[in-house]
């Protein structure tokens, strides 16, 4: 009988039986892993971030227009004074009307066209002209809503006022106030908010036009708003004669606020 000899089974390779090539291969791959790794999480992270400050974006967005509307009735009370900052002949008229009512004793109509003096204001505005040449005053030299409300203060202060309505687009109406605050911390300000038709708050994300204006000037808000909590002040800068651009301005025509 043909004897099948026993033979006992290799143990199994431990880490320091491994070819010491195939050992030093896989060493050389943790380095890779690791970096592989952290850029992982490095993406997650940076992705979560901009997930984070997209939908922040997104409901300060809706947040912020669908609470212009608070903004688009008369004013609670008369004022001292009160204030029509430029970009449609609907705010100057409105304005006048509030001055007709009196709602306040003197107008500012802040940010005109050198080229449009009070005849025009006159004319757009039939019926007006007595009041027009007695209790308006015209400030050519704020370009932006920053000149608009250094001007505003100098107006304040040359008439010794205490309290002021601010007539502006409604969507340009929050951003208004945050510069007037800035400048004018201790005079009340009552906001009225004209609502332009070629710039609908209702419905806006069916009127591309309408929601890149809200769009832009949110984000104009957004950097008022970061301006004033880090202190800074560019009033200065406002209130140095500004270059106007050529060419006129025709005060009826709508145009988006600076």
């Amino acid at each position: 009988m043909k004897m099948t000899a026993l033979t006992r089974p290799a143990a199994s390779a431990g880490p320091d039986d491994r070819d010491p090539l195939c050992w030093a291969w896989e060493a050389s791959q943790e380095p890779r892993r690791a970096a592989r790794t952290g850029s992982s999480l490095a993406l997650k992270s940076v992705l979560l971030g901009s997930g984070v400050v997209a939908f922040l974006f997104g409901a300060g967005f809706i947040t912020f227009v669908a609470t212009l509307d608070r903004y688009e009735r008369e004013p609670g009370g008369r004022a001292d004074g009160i204030v029509a900052l430029t970009g449609g002949a609907q705010r100057i008229g409105d304005a006048i009307d509030l001055l007709a009512k009196g709602y306040g004793r003197r107008l500012l109509i802040t940010g005109v066209n050198e080229r449009t003096g009070r005849d025009e204001i006159a004319r757009l505005n039939p019926g007006q002209r007595r009041l027009v040449d007695c209790c308006v005053d015209l400030d050519h030299r704020a370009r932006n809503t920053i000149g608009n409300a250094a001007e505003t203060r100098r107006w304040i202060e040359r008439n010794d006022f205490r309290s002021l309505i601010v007539v502006t687009s409604n969507y340009h109406m929050p951003r208004t106030l945050l510069e007037l605050e800035r400048v004018l911390p201790q005079a009340e300000k009552l906001p009225y908010a004209v609502v332009h038709e070629n710039a609908p708050t209702e419905a806006w994300w069916k009127h591309p036009a309408s929601a890149k204006l809200l769009a832009s000037e949110y984000v104009k808000f957004l950097a008022v708003w970061v301006r004033s909590r880090i202190g800074q002040d560019p009033a200065g800068i406002a209130a140095e004669p500004p270059a106007r651009r050529p060419g006129a301005v025709r005060v009826a025509d709508e145009r988006p606020s600076r």
